[in-house]
């Protein structure tokens, strides 16, 4: 009897030369159940004919061998494969060659087909490799700063991105938050001497109970997530607002309360302090008039500087500047005008920061002025025990006072120009910059 072969390939041209990862080869490769069907019985030729009548033989189907190759399917990302969990081999005689399932995955990829980008590797959509460059199309890892474990891809980030990032962090780890954990938490601030890839970079706020304000955001206190200053009720003061500002006393619930002193008072008690060094201040100190008269000395109160009253106004006496000839404002010689909101005041001990966030810059000389977050320096010292002009957190000013370019700060004085914010006076402002300060 004659043998014969019959030879069936998954894939046949013309798609023996296609990308084999590609969707329309895979159709074709990917193959489950292999169905071979005998369609006709065959008599055997070779048989010699029969000299007399005889029955006819029966005829029969016959298969000699029957062998079927393969491969593990793993889209490009593996070498070789393992068996998968719970595998037995079957015992049977000669050799036994069998195709295990489980790919061991390269390019950052992970499954039993390496079908998916590995869990902290999800900043790309998943390709399978390319089978006609050999290019791997490796998956890209997630920008999480350290701070988790795993990522997944959003379609929404990557349109966002421009096509170049759709990593989004899962379950952000060390008090951090955002699209890349980029971010300390509410509650948290940057430690700026940790790396922020530090598991201790994010710091928690340490703002006294009985200081600190709440702020309309929620019915905690949270500090500035840059710096960890806590924001402070009226009258108080420090990082974390734990003692009351001079000229203020009765640390408590509500703040502290105004000083019924020209100077300050014992901050426990509210008595007035009355030593003969008060009293000599006192004397000898030239009228607040005089500090601002440019022909006479400029005095310095290095041990008395004043800080923001904030919202007890009451206890300043400020005299503010009034917008009446252009020619007197002009010649104030402002080097900077701005609008700006004020955020927070801050005692630093040996001078008061006040942090704004400025929305317009209406005039700039020497310094250059962005809009954004900025600290403002009170300067001047009344005899009320606070600084002025004042700047009450929360509202917002038109603000012109004088650059110090040597240390490249935003002076506010009694020479400074401060009114709170209207649009007319804007528009004012503006026009009095343009037609006749030039």
């Amino acid at each position: 009897c004659f043998s014969t072969q019959v030879i069936f390939r998954a894939l046949s041209p013309p798609y023996a030369a296609e990308d084999p990862y590609s969707t329309e080869a895979q159709a074709q490769l990917k193959i489950t159940n292999l169905r071979v069907r005998l369609l006709e019985r065959q008599g055997c030729p070779c048989l010699p004919a029969p000299e007399s009548p005889q029955p006819t033989p029966s005829l029969h189907f016959a298969i000699y061998d029957f062998i079927v190759k393969g491969s593990c399917f793993c889209n490009g990302h593996a070498d070789h494969c393992i068996p998968v969990t719970g595998f037995k081999p079957i015992k049977a005689a000669g050799v036994f060659h069998v195709v295990h399932g489980k790919c061991m995955c390269k390019h950052n990829t992970a499954g039993s087909h390496c079908q998916h980008c590995a869990p902290l590797y999800n900043d790309q959509p998943w390709q399978a490799a390319d089978g006609k460059t050999g290019a791997p199309r490796e998956c890209q890892s997630c920008k999480c700063n350290g701070h988790a474990d795993t990522c997944h891809f959003d379609m929404d980030a990557w349109l966002a991105s421009g096509n170049r990032s759709g990593g989004v962090c899962d379950n952000c780890q060390h008090n951090t938050e955002g699209q890349h954990c980029q971010r300390c938490k509410l509650g948290f601030y940057r430690d700026l001497r940790r790396p922020f890839s530090a598991p201790d970079a994010c710091k928690p706020c340490s703002c006294h109970p009985l200081g600190s304000a709440v702020l309309p955001l929620g019915p905690r206190t949270f500090c500035d997530p840059s710096t960890g200053d806590c924001p402070c009720k009226p009258g108080v003061a420090g990082p974390r607002c734990d003692h009351c500002l001079p000229g203020y006393w009765g640390f408590g619930a509500y703040g502290c309360r105004p000083c019924d002193c020209a100077r300050s008072c014992d901050p426990l008690t509210g008595d007035c302090h009355s030593s003969s060094s008060d009293m000599t201040w006192h004397n000898e100190a030239p009228p607040f008039q005089a500090v601002l008269n440019e022909s006479e000395p400029t005095w310095g109160w290095e041990d008395e500087q004043g800080f923001s009253a904030l919202r007890h106004s009451g206890k300043c006496e400020c005299k503010e500047q009034v917008l009446g000839n252009p020619k007197v404002f002009c010649g104030m010689k402002y080097t900077y005008v701005i609008k700006t909101k004020i955020l927070s005041a801050h005692d630093k001990g040996s001078h008061a920061e006040v942090n704004v966030k400025i929305k317009k810059v209406l005039k700039s000389t020497k310094l250059k002025i962005l809009r954004g977050k900025r600290t403002l320096y009170p300067e001047s010292w009344t005899n009320r025990g606070c600084t002025c002009p004042i700047l009450n957190p929360g509202l917002e000013y038109l603000v012109a006072g004088h650059e110090d370019v040597r240390t490249g700060r935003l002076i506010v004085n009694m020479k400074s120009f401060v009114h709170q914010w209207k649009s007319a006076l804007g528009r004012k402002v503006l026009e009095i910059l343009k037609r006749d300060c030039n």
